[in-house]
């Protein structure tokens, strides 16, 4: 684990430097900019250690971490025009800072590094690993689009929105590990045993993300808070409200989540008080539990060290224990 750590460390200086000096300035300035804004590195972090817990060369995976992150990050840069959202990680965004058009094509570049990243890997792993990343990506896509169907639909099932976030969070945490997985030379079953480890962990993660949203603080969280309730965003916070709640509060939410009012403060406090009267921060927090233990379950299968196994589950557990 501190061999990771100290990888991390490197890949955050070669982040910083991954488009220094490139040309035109008016697209690599972003992305040296949306690199430098930090954030966790837990997919890139989760690569590594993916790795590692299979006796791999862990300093040869690092352009693979790189590859992830950088991938990461072009989404995030593009979630954020669709979102309208103008803070990311205590900074504008930067389709804020500069315009949507840039955004875009900085976005689009960045995708492009990532590929190239990945494609540095042992020729051995490249096939599989290249299959794993694109079916990865296009899975990141469909579930955007799923989320971005939810924005005009009025009903959507636990199911489907379970579904969604699986798509579009779980499959890059779990596909994160398999990848270091496969770098290391680990076999099919250990490969499938991580990866639903991975899926299940972002699942909660995402769940997590969904109630800071809503119930945690700016400074801590790093984004703007009821976010998603200005968006009309259909969270799992929302779909369990409109699964539990009274014909009239369930007109409320519809009603809410029908508008776009100038100043939205009055708005989030009417929706935060229909899921605070509904107890839907506790039942969240449940949801999450479940999960996480999901996550455990297939860690625990995992034919490895148990003291490798002690340093995934203390990752997992910091990864979850996010302030409010």
């Amino acid at each position: 684990m501190d061999m990771v750590m100290s990888l991390l460390e490197k890949l955050n200086q070669r982040l910083s430097l991954a488009t220094q000096n490139s040309r035109p300035e008016e697209l690599y300035n972003p992305i040296s900019y949306t690199l430098s804004m930090g954030g966790k590195r837990i997919r890139p972090m989760l690569v590594l250690m993916g790795c590692d817990i299979f006796g791999g060369d862990v300093d040869k995976a690092i352009d693979l971490a790189m590859g992830v992150e950088i991938f990461h990050n072009f989404t995030l840069l593009h979630d954020d025009i669709m979102d309208g959202a103008p803070v990311r990680r205590g900074k504008e965004t930067v389709y804020k800072k500069w315009n949507s058009n840039i955004a875009i094509l900085s976005g689009d570049t960045m995708f492009a590094i990532a590929y190239e990243y990945i494609s540095h890997a042992d020729p051995g792993v490249l096939p599989e690993l290249l299959r794993t990343f694109t079916q990865t990506a296009r899975q990141v896509c469909e579930g955007q689009q799923y989320d971005m169907n939810f924005e005009t639909v009025s009903n959507v099932s636990i199911r489907e929105y379970l579904e969604m976030i699986m798509l579009k969070t779980g499959v890059l945490i779990a596909a994160s590990m398999k990848i270091g997985a496969i770098a290391a030379g680990a076999g099919i079953t250990e490969q499938e045993n991580i990866y639903s480890f991975g899926e299940n962990l972002g699942i909660a993660f995402q769940l997590q993300d969904d109630l800071l949203d809503t119930f945690g603080e700016t400074e801590k969280f790093g984004k703007e808070i009821g976010g998603d309730i200005i968006a009309n965003k259909k969270t799992f916070l929302y779909v369990k409200s409109m699964e539990v709640a009274n014909e009239e509060q369930q007109r409320a939410l519809l009603d809410l989540y029908s508008k776009h009012p100038s100043d939205s403060t009055g708005k989030i406090r009417e929706v935060r008080e229909i899921f605070s009267s509904l107890n839907i921060e506790e039942i969240t927090k449940k949801e999450i539990s479940y999960f996480y233990s999901n996550a455990l379950y297939f860690l625990d299968l995992l034919d490895v060290k148990e003291e490798k196994k002690t340093a995934l589950r203390k990752m997992a557990s910091e990864l979850l224990d996010r302030d409010f």
